[in-house]
């Protein structure tokens, strides 16, 4: 098989990580429960990705790092937290999901700006719909639809200048884009494990600015304070009710140290060469449109096609059942984006690609699609 659905998750991961979950499984006690070799095994195992996710996004202090089971949990935990009744908050039309859905079930007033045709946002547009009762920005940094990247840093810049939380969802970029959450005036950095951080499913995080506090999603054991009716409002426990999933943390903290020795720019100049030879290898095809903006260098490895006016899961399927070559069709858990394109009812064909992915790889997607093309 080869596999080009890695916006969706990662499935090749590093040697590291496998050997670190399968250690972990063997020797990890409860984190913070109790004083046993297993459980200061897991203490040691657990505080170290703190660190080292700490290093990776250029946060303050380790505490300030949470972790959750996915980047859909964080950006519950954040909006839920952070916002109340006739708040005024900011999103885009480039949303997954995971913002769009939470934002939806509050009592708030919200403003979802339009991108163009290609997918791009006006920062211009972010400045206009603020209002006084305006509380966050909460936007995507990259596009898990085209691979367009969000300039988070001005966008930041303008959440700063007005007194406003920026909250991020990092699910595309953790691990492929350089991310400093100080420098950009990111307030929550929402992330997942099992993308590009190369970490197992059901492991993600939150970096969390020092200055602000987040009411918790769930409250419950905590290792500490016992007799506290009330859950303990010391960061990082304020949010990490319950048993950390400390197996594959161990794999996440694995996956990022792997990040750091390989380099990310080694690992994002793979990816990006990937991708353009495979954008410059169809762009051409009669019949294929290609979303998003490519006239930009800055991308996530993303391309997202259709053939025609061939339904996306057909074409999906025949790359699966006759190529052996999986990727993701449909509407990606971002509805908003695919009005935005116009292709709500044909959805689309993504490719995404790893640093795993070979240069035979590609051509052979080419010739696939070159050949579905001419039926």
């Amino acid at each position: 098989m080869i596999y080009f659905d890695n916006a969706a998750t990662t499935l090749y991961k590093p040697e590291e990580v496998i050997t670190a979950v399968i250690d972990a499984l063997t020797s990890l006690g409860n984190a913070g429960r109790g004083a046993s070799d297993a459980v200061l095994g897991a203490n040691r195992i657990i505080y170290n990705t703190r660190e080292s996710l700490c290093r990776l996004f250029h946060a303050e202090n380790p505490r300030q790092v949470v972790f959750t089971s996915n980047a859909t949990e964080s950006l519950n935990t954040a909006i839920k937290g952070l916002l109340k009744k006739g708040d005024h908050v900011i999103t885009t039309m480039m949303e997954h999901n995971s913002v769009l859905r939470p934002l939806y079930e509050m009592d708030i007033e919200l403003e979802i700006l339009k991108v163009d045709k290609k997918g791009n946002l006006s920062y211009k547009s972010i400045d206009r719909a603020i209002k006084p009762q305006t509380k966050a920005i909460i936007c995507t940094h990259a596009s898990n639809v085209t691979g367009n990247i969000v300039d988070v840093k001005q966008i930041g810049e303008i959440a700063q200048t007005r007194g406003i939380k920026l909250i991020v969802d990092a699910s595309q970029t953790a691990g492929v884009i350089p991310i400093d959450v100080n420098d950009m005036n990111i307030a929550v950095l929402c992330f997942t494990g099992h993308k590009s951080l190369l970490g197992p499913q059901g492991t993600g995080g939150m970096v969390v600015s020092s200055d602000i506090r987040i009411k918790p999603l769930k409250s419950g054991g905590s290792g500490v304070d016992t007799y506290n009716k009330h859950h303990p409002n010391v960061m990082p426990t304020l949010l990490e009710a319950g048993t950390l999933n400390g197996h594959g943390i161990a794999g996440l903290g694995a996956g990022v140290n792997y990040l750091e020795k390989v380099g990310l720019d080694v690992i994002r100049k793979k990816e990006q060469d990937l991708m353009w030879k495979f954008y410059q290898g169809i762009k051409e095809i009669p019949g294929v449109t290609i979303y998003g903006d490519f006239t930009s260098k800055n991308r996530c490895p993303i391309v997202a096609l259709n053939i025609y006016d061939y339904d996306s899961s057909d074409v999906s399927d025949t790359l699966c059942v006759t190529y052996g070559i999986q990727t993701r069709p449909g509407a990606h858990c971002a509805p908003l984006m695919h009005e935005a394109l116009g292709t709500v009812n044909q959805g689309a064909v993504r490719f995404s690609f790893s640093h795993y992915n070979t240069d035979c790889e590609v051509e052979k997607a080419i010739c696939a699609i070159k050949e579905i093309a001419n039926i």
